[in-house]
């Protein structure tokens, strides 16, 4: 176990620990390991300044002991979390194996947020890594992270990014570097998996009422509190996955361990955006196959969700059947949640208001054509979003203009104005994406140049990305051949 930072001697942080009052399994005390040389390469004053962070007055040098683990504020006493989870599809003990929580944050309009260095250092979840990150993949996450939440996506925040002046050791020597992530929690389904495994204890009901506490405390009142509990939980994932849809976003490492009760997305290692739509496209190194793929996330959301019900079903029922046939009806009805939140986004998408018995077809067929014709995502609805030709000389294809044809006469039916079906248009086809050949353009240059440009100015260019502007033309573009990305990795 690694020594003690030494306190800062001048700088206070008033940071809470109500995570270690659950019992002492879930957690171990355990200080970050020292690094020889931290620098901040990015801090997100937007979000300092969102979360009350007194960080304003601190020196550079200061922040960057801090966020590194070096010195922590006084009174501050970091731990790591246990969890397990389903890691595609075989179960394992995991828990933080290079991620320490400082602490939790509550902010001044009283949001409970955990404080998370990750790539800190080993801990005894660390199952042989060296519990450090290299520079590439932190700020993927800082980037990937921070645009999701520009897109209204629920989503964990990146506070800053923090070289170490030192290397890790992947295929080669990368420079090193922590992330500094806030999150509404750290618990995972894979929290509730780790604590099932200790059956003669009361470890999953002390869990379940300190995550209600915590997210959840209207339902604190429930007559059956681990059934309300479950479809809460269960409406959450229905929406944050109906979101990752509308904008193309694939996760790439959806295990169980990677599924947030919070509702937030967590974990943004192999992830990746469309460019050319087709269902089963798949870009992690690691999901050899397609467990993960774009429209298999809905399917394994659900599955992810009947992991969790099966932690909770001696809370659910006394009787092990009753307790099953809750547990299946509440898992069973994620299928009507997600389907109403996607039909409506997908009506958003097209501009359509009220319901039309054939509106999932038109959609689907628009989503069939684009696949046959390597259409572009995000582009495609932009340039419907817009009244302009497809791209790529795609809008003189007949069978895109019969499906048009349809489009034009059911938007003539709407039961609201043009101006407000045109707005939620807007606001469900971002005008920009991270594109993935943009994104590792922008990493490359920044870890292997030291250039940081190009990484800025894409995270400018991304903090809008439903309003159209001068200056981000070059974002928007598909990528020529030569530039296509066709694998991401998870950088542990």
């Amino acid at each position: 176990m690694s020594a003690s930072p030494s306190p800062h001697p001048s700088r206070n942080l008033r940071l809470e620990a109500t995570y270690t009052r659950l019992p002492q399994p879930f957690y171990t005390w355990l200080s970050p390991t020292p690094v020889r040389s931290p620098r901040v390469v990015l801090l997100n004053l937007q979000l300092m300044d969102e979360m009350g962070l007194p960080l304003e007055s601190w020196k550079p040098a200061e922040v960057a002991e801090l966020l590194s683990g070096n010195r922590l504020p006084p009174g501050v006493r970091s731990f790591a979390q246990a969890y397990a989870g389903h890691q595609f599809g075989h179960f394992t003990i995991l828990g933080d194996g290079r991620a320490h929580v400082l602490g939790e944050w509550v902010t001044p309009s009283a949001r409970r947020l955990d404080l998370q260095l990750k790539g800190s250092g080993q801990t005894p979840y660390s199952r042989g890594g060296d519990g450090r990150a290299a520079l590439g993949p932190m700020l993927r996450e800082y980037l990937v992270s921070e645009a999701m939440h520009a897109l209204g996506i629920p989503t964990t925040r990146s506070l800053a990014v923090v070289s170490t002046g030192e290397e890790v050791l992947r295929e080669t020597p990368l420079p090193g570097a922590i992330l500094s992530r806030m999150a509404s929690s750290h618990i995972r389904v894979g929290t509730f998996q780790y604590a099932a495994l200790f059956p003669t204890s009361d470890h999953v009901g002390v869990l379940l009422d300190y995550t209600l506490q915590r997210h959840m405390p209207e339902l604190l009142q429930a007559e059956n509190r681990a059934l309300a509990f479950l479809e809460a939980v269960v409406d959450r994932q229905a929406e944050l996955v109906a979101h990752w849809l509308r904008v193309g976003f694939i996760h790439g490492v959806m295990n169980s361990d990677n599924c947030a009760v919070s509702g937030e997305t967590i974990d943004y290692g192999p992830c990746a955006f469309l460019d050319a739509y087709h269902p089963d496209q798949v870009f992690s190194s690691i999901d050899r196959g397609g467990r993960y793929a774009f429209m298999n996330q809905p399917r394994l959301t659900q599955w992810n969700l009947a992991r969790l019900a099966e932690t909770l079903l001696p809370l659910l029922d006394p009787s092990p059947d009753g307790a099953l046939a809750i547990a299946t009806r509440v898992v069973e009805s994620f299928d009507p949640l997600f389907a109403k939140r996607w039909r409506s986004m997908t009506r958003s998408k097209l501009g359509l208001a009220g319901e039309e018995a054939d509106d999932p077809d038109l959609f689907e067929d628009l989503l069939a054509w684009m696949a046959a014709h390597q259409a572009d995502y995000t582009n495609t609805f932009l340039a419907l979003n817009r009244g302009e030709p497809l791209p790529d000389g795609l809008d003189s294809d007949p069978a895109f203009q019969a499906w048009k044809t349809r489009w034009e006469q059911r938007r003539a039916r709407n039961v609201a104005p043009p101006d407000s079906t045109d707005l939620k248009m807007r606001a469900a086809n971002p005008v920009l994406i991270p594109r993935n050949h943009k994104v590792e353009e922008a990493l490359q240059a920044a870890t292997r140049q030291g250039d940081l440009e190009p990484f800025l100015a894409l995270l400018q260019a991304l903090s809008r990305p439903y309003q159209d502007r001068p200056g981000i033309q070059p974002f928007q573009a598909p990528p020529r051949p030569a530039e296509r990305v066709r694998q991401t990795f998870c950088g542990t």
